[in-house]
């Protein structure tokens, strides 16, 4: 599948102010590993360089010093390799939900039965076979990021990128999409690397946080809760939830655990 490194990764943007540039620095020499198979979660405050890190793995943006592998391979601009979901599903409002998930296995060269076929099979992944016709204003918040999601699986790619996927939804259509999506790494198996600014989504969804602040990793936290066969709602009375939960809590404000 996808193994994502990366290796000592820094990011500097220019901004004028008062009509003069200064260098910003995003990203301060960052090294983290996402295995294969494992969902890594990337959490911060806003402007903390977590969607940079994001964009530099996706081939959006080169990184200023280091790099980011992928398998080995440095990433050098967008590839089939990887698949990205943003925050909001971007999707082409004059094709139906069928024909958005098409549109990117086109570009990756498909036709015939077998894109039509295929594109059918990922949304009936994300429960929307029977939505396949309808154009993205027929579709609710949650619908049109199942396409989106539907539509980065249907490449076939060894790392699925997401950028606070569920960030601009309900509770409600939010807890619904986690559990689709726990259910979805468990059939397909496909490394994910997630960024959020929610706690409870990081702990329940994610292997490994690693916690940003500043642009600078802050800390890795290993999280070893066990969801075989349980929902959310049992997930969150483990005692590892609470612990994980405190100890991303205190990374995040920059204090001891405990205190």
């Amino acid at each position: 599948m996808g193994q994502v490194a990366f290796a000592g990764v820094s990011k500097w943007f220019g901004v004028r102010v008062d009509g003069r540039m200064q260098g910003v620095q995003a990203l301060k020499d960052i090294s983290f590993t996402v295995e294969n198979g494992q969902i890594v979660a990337l959490i911060g405050p806003s402007g903390c360089g977590k969607t940079t890190a994001l964009r530099i793995a996706m081939g959006l943006e080169s990184a200023s010093a280091g790099r980011v592998l992928v398998n080995g391979r440095e990433v050098r601009g967008c590839g089939h390799d990887r698949g990205i979901v943003f925050q909001h599903a971007e999707l082409l409002p004059w094709l139906t939900a069928e024909q958005n998930v098409m549109f990117g296995l086109e570009m990756k060269g498909m036709r015939g039965d077998t894109l039509r076929d295929t594109a059918r099979r990922y949304l009936d992944l994300v429960g929307l076979a029977d939505s396949a016709g309808r154009r993205p204003h027929q579709l609710s918040g949650g619908m049109k990021q199942r396409v989106g999601i539907a539509r980065a699986l249907a490449i076939d790619p060894e790392v699925l990128l997401m950028d606070e996927p569920f960030g601009a939804l309900d509770s409600q259509t939010r807890e619904t999409l986690h559990g689709e999506l726990l259910d979805i790494h468990a059939g397909t198996g496909k490394t994910i690397l997630l960024v959020t600014h929610d706690l409870d989504e990081a702990v329940l969804l994610a292997d490994k946080i690693i916690v940003l602040r500043a642009g600078a990793l802050q800390q890795t936290i290993n999280v070893n809760l066990d969801r075989t066969g349980l929902d959310l709602a049992e997930m969150r009375t483990q005692p590892e939830f609470a612990q994980v939960r405190l100890r991303v809590w205190h990374a995040l404000h920059g204090t001891p655990t405990g205190h």
